[in-house]
């Protein structure tokens, strides 16, 4: 009887995040382990559907750098790196749309139908819905970046009840043009805030953002960050991580989070408990450098 109660409460301390949410959308950015371990891509889904089912509209960018990585090496394609970036060849972007649309936002639309909902995988090509240049003038080739979002068209399958899932692959508006290999964190972000979306949540292998003595930081500003980032607190690829956040938070996008994919139904620990996990990003109040209080008790 005890652990029947125990459930009730879970259920009863899940109803005021859910009312909070019901008709907001919610872009993830969808990688990591969650995305190459099978029993998590599992749990991903059931969180994704039980989303839906309690209406809120979720939206899922995803990446596959670790595929792409793999099967570039199978074939002999060697990577040119600038700047500790990867230079995307003509040859290189091949593989990128058959790992990213081909593959994974095939496989992950699937497994989202197959547990009943309405799933429907894109990419940044169909209808335009990323519009992209070459970064930097062309100095990484065909890696991109993002010009401008395609809002209306991801709204519309929203209204329809599909859950979009988008590979993110730029449309040069050119024909014959193979397109633009963009960084999955910064398209989620762009897409968060050209949605006016209620969060953008990051799935990552880590807890959250960590200080210096690997404790979890539990709420970041713009402000904080910045300081994090002077002092090399945040380093390395945890950078363009909390940049696409801090981008996120400052056009619209209302928070954005840092969470460990690796935990089973770490989506739903996030969204319907009152601790959450992982590290949030919020919007500081520009008037009196300071978080404002009546903002979070809103969120």
């Amino acid at each position: 009887m005890k652990n029947k109660y125990n459930k009730v409460e879970t259920l009863l301390d899940a109803i005021p995040h859910i009312k909070k949410f019901y008709g907001k959308t919610l872009v993830i950015k969808y990688g990591g382990s969650a995305q190459t371990s099978p029993e998590l891509q599992e749990k991903f889904a059931q969180d994704i559907v039980l989303l839906k089912l309690v209406g809120m509209n979720p939206v899922i960018v995803h990446g596959g750098g670790a595929r792409i990585s793999e099967l570039l090496e199978k074939l002999d394609i060697k990577s040119e790196f600038i700047d500790g970036q990867r230079v995307t060849s003509e040859e290189t972007m091949r593989i990128v749309e058959m790992v990213l649309s081909g593959e994974i936002n095939k496989n992950l639309t699937s497994l989202l139908n197959y547990h009943g909902v309405k799933a429907i995988g894109i990419s940044g090509k169909d209808s335009a819905i990323i519009k992209a240049k070459a970064k930097d003038s062309g100095k990484f080739g065909f890696t991109g970046e993002i010009t401008e979002i395609n809002a209306k068209e991801i709204n519309a399958l929203i209204k329809e009840g599909f859950i979009p899932v988008i590979a993110p692959i730029g449309d040069s508006l050119k024909p014959n043009h193979p397109g633009f290999n963009i960084n999955a964190d910064l398209a989620a972000s762009k897409i968060a805030s050209a949605l006016n979306a209620q969060k953008v949540i990051f799935l990552t292998d880590i807890v959250g953002v960590l200080d210096k003595d690997k404790r979890l930081l539990h709420s970041l500003t713009e402000k904080t960050v910045n300081e994090y980032i002077k002092d090399g607190t945040i380093s390395g690829g945890m950078i363009p991580k909390v940049n696409s956040c801090i981008e996120a938070i400052n056009n619209g996008v209302n928070k954005a989070h840092i969470i460990d994919g690796r935990v089973e139904h770490s989506l739903i620990l996030e969204l319907f408990t009152s601790d959450g996990v992982g590290s949030e990003f919020i919007k500081e109040d520009n008037t009196n450098n300071s978080i404002n209080i009546e903002k979070l008790l809103k969120d």
